[in-house]
């Protein structure tokens, strides 16, 4: 009885210790400048030309509210001073230098990840690829400049929007990558043990598969060649050398196990074929800062970011890693540009 009553204080006891919230909190503006670099000018962020092809894990909008928010914190944290950035874009819309149509979602979404990743039969995947390449003519077909940010900027225009917002800086800039793939990494930590082994002698023994069926027999058969290898060589069962039912009538202990260890290392491979996928965002940005009063390029710089999970405990949401590489390229280039001045 004892017994029962302290086993069930401690089911209450974690039952009561499980309610509330898990709360995370990220306050991005500390009440300690980073630099005084700025010098409290200021400095009107324009929206970032997109060259990098809307796909399915954010849309063109939602990259520049991304860039936008990272470029206002970091630049508050140099001692710049910045407009609201809707002020901003109002005026731009108003004065028609920049197209409120082309900031819409876009419709059509890029259907790799669902063509390399998903559960679909060839059949769905063929239609789906013939989808997908549709789609990619339908927006190659589109003019560059209806796309954000594209459009072009006199001097004068330049002159003008910094008159406007009582400005000494104007920063433009260039999306030209903002994707996800596949971490190239071969980390046991990132991609498992066992599709470490398997993957690592595939691509050892045959280079890069030309299609995804034949980089999963080459799994397969990584993995039954080492099954089969600890079977004939240490492995002691399920057949041992005084047993008299052999399989297929086999005199030979070390061959029976040597198939079916095999078989069962085949079986691993092709498991491990689907795992070990590591995702990896992809940023990489071009800034140009003008003199507000001159239209001059006073600096300008490009930075590359890839970020992916460290090891398989890590997060692997996609908005996590495109949050961090983004937060690094603008601090990176902005860090850059307050070092400049």
């Amino acid at each position: 009885m004892n017994y029962c009553r302290y086993l069930l204080v401690g089911l209450m006891a974690l039952l009561i210790s499980g309610c509330g919230q898990t709360v995370t909190e990220s306050l991005k503006q500390l009440l300690v400048k980073k630099s005084s670099a700025g010098g409290d000018k200021t400095i009107v962020i324009l929206p970032f030309a997109d060259y990098s092809e809307g796909d399915d894990i954010a849309s063109a909008y939602h990259r520049s509210l991304y860039i936008n928010a990272g470029l206002t914190d970091e630049l508050v944290s140099n001692s710049f001073r910045l407009p609201v950035q809707e002020d901003v874009f109002r005026y731009l819309a108003d004065q028609h230098i920049i197209n409120v149509v082309a900031y819409e979602k876009k419709s059509n979404a890029s259907l790799e990840d669902e063509i390399q990743n998903g559960e679909w039969s060839s059949k769905m995947k063929a239609e789906l690829q013939r989808y997908d390449e549709m789609s990619r003519r339908e927006r190659a077909n589109k003019p560059v400049l209806g796309s954000p940010g594209t459009h072009g900027l006199t001097q004068q225009e330049i002159v003008k929007i910094g008159r406007h917002f009582n400005a000494d800086y104007i920063l433009r800039g260039r999306i030209i990558q903002y994707k996800s793939r596949q971490d190239p990494s071969w980390s046991p930590m990132k991609k498992g043990l066992i599709g470490f082994i398997t993957g690592a002698s595939n691509k050892l023994a045959f280079g890069q598969a030309s299609s995804d069926k034949y980089d999963n027999w080459g799994n397969m058969l990584a993995g039954g060649t080492y099954g089969a290898i600890a079977g004939n060589s240490w492995a002691n069962g399920p057949w041992d050398s005084d047993g008299s039912n052999q399989l297929f009538g086999s005199a030979d202990a070390s061959a029976s196990n040597a198939i079916v260890w095999g078989a069962v290392g085949a079986g691993l491979g092709h498991m491990a074929h689907k795992t070990g996928k590591t995702p990896q965002a992809v940023v990489q940005l071009r800034i140009w800062v003008q003199d507000a009063y001159t239209g001059d390029v006073v600096w300008t710089n490009r930075v590359d970011v890839k970020v992916s999970p460290k090891t398989f405990f890590a997060d692997y949401q996609y908005d996590a890693l495109f949050e961090a590489a983004t937060e690094k390229a603008v601090s990176t280039l902005v860090d850059n540009f307050a070092q400049s001045l």
